[in-house]
């Protein structure tokens, strides 16, 4: 199986491979949506149930008021193990023709067990009863402890009752009055917070609504990219909305626009789509660099998970450069790939072309995929957050999009061979057959000028290991055409390595 080499993503894992993250339109209670698309691919929808609260208290506490110990706490719900990511998606590269997509994953029911559980409660004395300390005994530690609790008791007593009758004539001399404050007092969050970084974003954001001629479609989430109306999102959350749909973006203040798509690239996952008639007022979001950010920095999602417009969620970058290949698995879908963040931010469906954030507010990724769990004895809905959502680096994102919005179509960087887009660990083999009966190594294109043959295994690009064609994929299309790279590769049981420039290839066909 092979693909021309563009880059590529392995998946997670060999079971449930990673899905997109929209959802169908919202509903009052949205059931499971149809993912179609933060969809059902290696950036995918996690899942996530929550265990419900224990009723506090350690057993055998002393009581002094002689209060039964509380009953045992209610029973935790149950809890579901992250499944690991489906194959690699189809056998040959998006460069020249698309692979097949792989078959959609079964997808678990979201949802969670109602857990029960007994409440405080008992019968005895409870509190409030009175106290009745034991007469202190002639010898011994305990009759010395027992003396001193009954003077504290009374020197308690006489305090309350010096305080008591000092408040009393000073009553009676002068007159103060006290009123409680009926504002509650100003709140001040400090914009390093989250929830001062969510303030700031939120009105920058909002949720899409697309829909195909025929009705079908769903919702996703997109964000301000600049004042002139353009808005960022996903492929797979507007797709439906291509060829003479319907599009709208709803904002944080109900106001909704219609829209229409700029561009959208099927490999990258990006769309841009501009609001007809464009507020004025519009505040693009900062966009970060996504090169910079590390494992454990904090993360802030912003979306419209399974219908619920405008949910913040936090968490951390769990892992960079996770190579992701994710396809929303509807019939003649391709898939796309990506060197993405990783981040156990709560994400699902819905949050599909939302932005990933980092503490001080700045867009550094595009939320894309969740890893789903396996298709086991869930049920055939929707996947929801496991904590494995995946995300667009948005260095990648802002290039895509300034080409959509140019020339409205995606340009990606190849190196003009075919490789194997089956999963393994030993790199990307370039085939001894290209695409349709064509050449694997293209003539005169970046491959052949550095000198690379079919049955060459690229197993490094630059310092980037390289373990799979759709690695590879994924790690090319981080660049841009005309970069130059390091091509590290086996060829008859030797390594060698070679510069090789990248080139150029416009659109998705």
């Amino acid at each position: 199986m092979s693909t021309e080499n563009e880059g590529t993503a392995v998946p997670p894992a060999p079971s449930a491979p990673p899905v997109r993250v929209d959802s169908p339109a919202a509903s009052p209670h949205p059931a499971a949506p149809d993912d179609g698309g933060p969809h059902t691919p290696a950036p995918a929808a996690p899942y996530g149930a929550s265990d419900p609260e224990h009723a506090p208290g350690p057993h055998g506490a002393f009581d002094p008021h002689g209060a039964p110990e509380a009953p045992a706490a209610p029973p935790s719900a149950p809890s579901y193990a992250p499944h690991q990511a489906g194959d690699a998606p189809g056998s040959q590269a998006p460069d020249a023709s698309w692979p097949p997509p792989p078959p959609p994953p079964s997808l678990p029911s979201y949802g969670g067990g109602d857990g029960s559980g007994g409440g405080w409660g008992g019968s005895g004395g409870g509190w409030g009863s009175s106290y009745q300390p034991p007469a202190p005994k002639p010898r011994g530690r305990g009759g010395l402890v027992a003396a001193i609790l009954v003077a504290a008791l009374v020197a308690g007593g006489l305090g309350g009752g010096l305080g008591y009758t000092l408040a009393r004539n000073n009553d009676e001399t002068s007159s103060t009055t006290v009123a409680a404050s009926d504002t509650g007092g100003s709140v001040k969050r400090d914009p390093g917070t989250v929830a001062g970084v969510a303030a700031k974003a939120l009105p920058s954001t909002v949720t899409i609504e697309a829909a195909s001629t025929n009705g079908e479609g769903g919702t996703g989430t997109g964000f301000v990219f600049d004042k002139q109306g353009h808005i960022v999102t996903n492929n797979h959350v507007v797709a439906d909305a291509v060829d003479g749909g319907r599009l709208s973006a709803t904002f944080p203040d109900g106001k909704k626009y219609q829209a229409r798509v700029v561009g959208h690239a099927q490999g990258y996952d990006v769309a841009v789509i501009k609001l007809v008639d464009a507020p004025s007022d519009l505040v693009p979001l900062p966009l970060g660099d996504s090169d910079k950010v590390a494992v454990g920095d904090s993360t802030i999602a912003i979306g419209a998970p399974f219908g619920l417009s405008n949910t913040v969620t936090t968490g951390i970058i769990s892992a960079k450069n996770r190579p992701v290949a994710s396809s929303d698995g509807s019939a003649g879908s391709k898939s796309s790939y990506m060197s993405a963040l990783q981040t156990d931010a709560s994400i699902n469906p819905g949050n599909s072309g939302g932005p990933l954030l980092d503490a001080q507010g700045n867009v550094i990724g595009i939320n894309s995929a969740i890893q789903s769990t396996s298709n086991g004895g869930f049920g055939t809905g929707q996947a929801g957050s496991i904590g494995l959502g995946f995300a667009i680096p948005v260095n990648q994102a802002k290039f895509v999009a300034q080409q959509l919005i140019k020339t409205g179509k995606p340009v990606y960087a190849k190196i003009g061979a075919s490789v194997s887009l089956e999963e393994t660990t030993s790199g990307a083999k370039i085939t001894e057959q290209g695409v349709s009966g064509s050449a694997p190594v293209e003539a005169g294109g970046p491959a052949a000028a550095a000198g690379l043959k079919p049955g060459d295994v690229i197993t490094k690009l630059d310092d980037r290991v390289i373990d799979s064609g759709p690695t590879l994929i994924g790690e090319i299309w981080t660049h841009k055409p005309g970069d130059k790279v390091t091509v590290t590769y086996e060829r008859g049981g030797k390594q060698h390595t070679t510069d090789l420039t990248l080139g150029s290839k416009t659109g998705d066909e």
